[in-house]
């Protein structure tokens, strides 16, 4: 029981910013362009928020059955400590994926934007061939490549084109830094990583960068997201400065994993990441929808 109280929390830090955070920065869009509603930005977040849990019962069973968990840092995940069989852990992961379709066609159908089912289809076969089949991509270190497009671009742009019917140029910058911050919550927990992840042989970016240069990407990271909030207030409203307001957890984050933060002392820094991912999204939409 142990194991399965630590994967949720480990799998919370990660959910609820990554999946809320970019729909709530694109809806803000939608708020200033006078196109808001509420129904699509619900339907979108539980789309981005199905499709976050199905990612993480994906890569648990994954990881689970190639063994690269047997020596994991940090809370314990279901396949790999024994907690559950592989095979309902894939099925969890199959059933979000599932519900991320219903709720996807749903949003489709009241936009009328049929081609977004396009997109959805790439959203699941990214989620699932991130450790999944014979060739995944997250062990050739492109994870953060899936994380920047697909929670970052994807769903800022896309929670904005489904109100509006098209995607203005504040959108993509704010997208831009949604997309930073999701990378730096998966650069934090690869970080922890490195030593188990180089012997399992999984070459996530972090190993190929090292532990001083994933630190520094974890940096820069930062400043681009912070940039990007500015930008998008430039073209937009000041007000949309609130998104700022990441900085009052990412300064923290940033001075621990930039001192040297080891083990497990780096998930109350992922903690602090994931806060500052909320942070920025929240303060994006409050801005916009006083400055609207």
């Amino acid at each position: 029981m142990a194991s399965v109280a630590e994967w949720v929390e480990g799998a919370r830090l990660r959910t609820l910013p990554a999946a809320v955070s970019p729909v709530l920065a694109g809806a803000g869009i939608a708020v200033f362009e006078h196109g808001f509603s509420p129904v699509r930005t619900i339907l979108a977040g539980l789309v981005a928020l199905a499709l976050q849990v199905g990612v993480n019962y994906a890569n648990d069973y994954s990881d689970g059955v190639r063994g690269t968990d047997a020596q994991r840092v940090g809370p314990q995940r279901l396949v790999g400590s024994g907690a559950a069989r592989p095979g309902q852990v894939k099925a969890a992961a199959f059933g979000c994926f599932g519900l991320a379709g219903v709720f996807g066609l749903i949003l489709v159908a009241l936009a009328g934007q049929w081609w977004l089912i396009a997109v959805g289809i790439a959203c699941m076969l990214a989620a699932w061939y991130y450790t999944g089949g014979e060739h995944p991509y997250g062990y050739l270190g492109l994870g953060e490549v899936f994380v920047f497009v697909f929670f970052g671009l994807v769903a800022t742009v896309g929670t904005g084109y489904v109100q509006l019917g098209r995607a203005p140029w504040p959108s993509w910058t704010i997208a831009v830094g949604m997309g930073a911050i999701a990378c730096q919550v998966l650069v934090c927990n690869n970080l922890r990583d490195i030593v188990n992840d180089t012997a399992a042989g999984k070459r996530t970016l972090e190993t190929r960068l090292g532990d001083r240069g994933s630190r520094l990407f974890y940096a820069v990271l930062g400043v681009i997201a912070v940039l990007a909030v500015i930008v998008t207030a430039a073209g937009t409203t000041w007000w949309a400065l609130g998104g700022l307001a990441m900085l009052i957890f990412l300064v923290p984050a940033s001075r621990h994993v930039l001192g040297g933060g080891q083990g497990m002392t780096l998930v109350r820094t992922l903690k602090y990441t994931g806060f500052a991912e909320l942070a920025g999204g929240l303060g994006i939409f409050i801005g916009m929808l006083i400055g609207a």
